[in-house]
């Protein structure tokens, strides 16, 4: 009873698994029924129920078996129709299939097997297949998937490759066009400089040539050198003291003050100017006590209004206060008495020296003409007394002469007496890069003065002012006087 069922399990099993599990469970309880009977009738044994219960088992197993074995013929069977091409045989089996299940078992629903991917419409996913089939299209669109997406990575690699050479090209692109560029700029801008450059350069190289023929380049000189070791000439100072000098010769200056003197003019002026270098060499005084006095009478004569019979007056009464000032022994007041052929009395010359100084404000301390002079004759190299003479003739001179003093500062007096002298007797160069330099003043700048000294010492000899022309044609002033003038002004050029 027992073969026979099991027989008929394997035979039902190949046909339909879902009838043969049906047919099974019907045999099984048949053949439990029967065993039951049989061990009733049977003389009782005692293992009945364990009879039983093994029957029962081994029977189940024997169909669970044959399930598991009918799933594997299956598998095989689909993965060979799956390798076949005809898509007509494909299609029948499924029909065949699915006509079996159909019968036994409901419709699979959606239970999260079907395949819905991007890209890939062309599978239907909307009837129910096989395991093994959907799991083959579903490898089939994970490949397809996998293609698509290592042709979207390589298209990402090509595009970031083109990306990444796009910016070695351009590069290349802007350079080459703006090495053209700048080629053409050179081909078109660089020799016309340079050929700009080539003219004025020769211009230039034979300007200098020509020049250093004529006039050879000077250094300058230390005119202190000499002077280090003595210590009244106050070399560690000098050149702040006439650098101060510069900048207060305009608090001496005078303006033209004639037109506020009644009974004075510029005739008179220069007659009195005449006599007080008189008596500044009778008196033997210092030379700086005569520029004092004519800067105290000029500077005066710009502030107050003064009588012609008192001109004298105020002309002695500035040389007494310049005496005290520059000289170490000073005149006596009747000193000036009798010089003036007793005009006025001692009690007159100290009211008018009251005068003089309430009206200057006691300052007295100015540079006149004579500082600059001394230093600019020291820096006429090479000095000598001949030159030194000819400066303070030419200096004098132009001290009587009110336009000059009125028009020029005391510093351009001096450099234009300098570049005179040099002039008159020939010592060349007439201006030199030391004198340049101590003086501040350029050639150009002293022509309009010089050639006003210039016509002065040519008309001295026939001036009936002939005081500093006697003075400077004596033998101890060397005859400067005597010179001929520098009248040839193109020297001065």
């Amino acid at each position: 009873m027992r073969v026979t069922a099991r027989r008929l399990v394997a035979v039902d099993v190949r046909e339909n698994p879902t009838q043969t599990r049906e047919v099974a469970t019907e045999t099984v309880l048949e053949s439990a029924v029967a065993t039951t009977d049989e061990g009733a009738e049977e003389e009782g044994r005692n293992g009945g129920l364990q009879g039983f219960l093994s029957s029962l088992f081994s029977t189940l197993g024997g169909v669970f078996s044959s399930t598991f074995q009918e799933t594997q013929q299956n598998n095989v069977v689909m993965a060979s129709i799956a390798e076949q091409p005809n898509k007509g045989e494909i299609r029948e089996n499924k029909q065949k299939n699915m006509g079996g299940e159909g019968r036994n078992r409901r419709v699979l629903q959606d239970i999260g097997n079907l395949v819905a991917k991007q890209g890939h419409v062309g599978i239907n996913v909307s009837k129910p297949v096989a395991r093994n089939f959907r799991a083959q299209l579903l490898a089939n669109a994970q490949d397809k998937n996998k293609k698509s997406s290592t042709e979207v990575e390589n298209a990402a690699v090509v595009a970031k490759v083109k990306a990444a050479e796009k910016p070695k090209e351009e590069p290349e692109v802007i350079v080459i066009s703006s090495d053209d560029e700048t080629e053409e700029k050179k081909k078109q801008y660089v020799p016309k400089t340079n050929k700009a450059r080539d003219k004025n350069a020769k211009a230039f190289s034979s300007v200098l040539s020509a020049r250093s023929k004529v006039v050879p380049l000077e250094p300058v000189l230390n005119i202190d050198a000499t002077d280090t070791d003595n210590e009244l000439a106050a070399a560690d100072y000098i050149d702040d003291i006439y650098e101060f000098y510069k900048s207060t010769e305009k608090d001496g200056c005078v303006h033209d003050y004639m037109g506020s003197q009644p009974d004075i003019n510029a005739k008179m002026r220069s007659i009195l100017v005449d006599w007080l270098i008189e008596v500044h060499r009778k008196f033997e005084l210092m030379p700086e006590t005569l520029y004092l006095t004519l800067n105290i009478v000029d500077r005066f004569l710009s502030m107050k209004a003064v009588p012609r019979r008192e001109l004298q007056l105020v002309g002695i009464s500035s040389m007494l206060l310049a005496s005290k000032y520059e000289e170490i022994w000073a005149p006596e007041v009747n000193d000036f008495v009798c010089i003036s052929d007793n005009a006025y009395v001692s009690e007159q010359v100290l009211l008018m020296e009251k005068t003089i100084l309430r009206k200057l404000e006691w300052y007295l301390t100015v540079p006149t003409p004579y500082v600059f002079l001394v230093r600019y004759i020291k820096a006429s190299t090479p000095s000598d007394k001949e030159t030194e003479y000819m400066v303070f003739f030419l200096a004098e001179l132009a001290m009587m002469h009110y336009p000059t003093v009125v028009l020029h500062c005391p510093s351009l007096i001096a450099a234009s007496a300098v570049l005179v002298a040099r002039c008159t007797l020939q010592r060349t160069p007439f201006w030199t890069s030391t004198l340049k330099h101590y003086t501040g003043y350029s050639e150009e700048q002293l022509r309009d003065c010089a050639k006003i000294l210039v016509n002065l010492h040519a008309t001295a000899p026939e001036s009936k002012l002939r005081a500093v022309y006697k003075k400077y044609s004596s033998s101890d002033c060397s005859s400067v006087a005597l010179r001929l003038p520098a009248k040839n002004l193109t020297e001065l050029s």
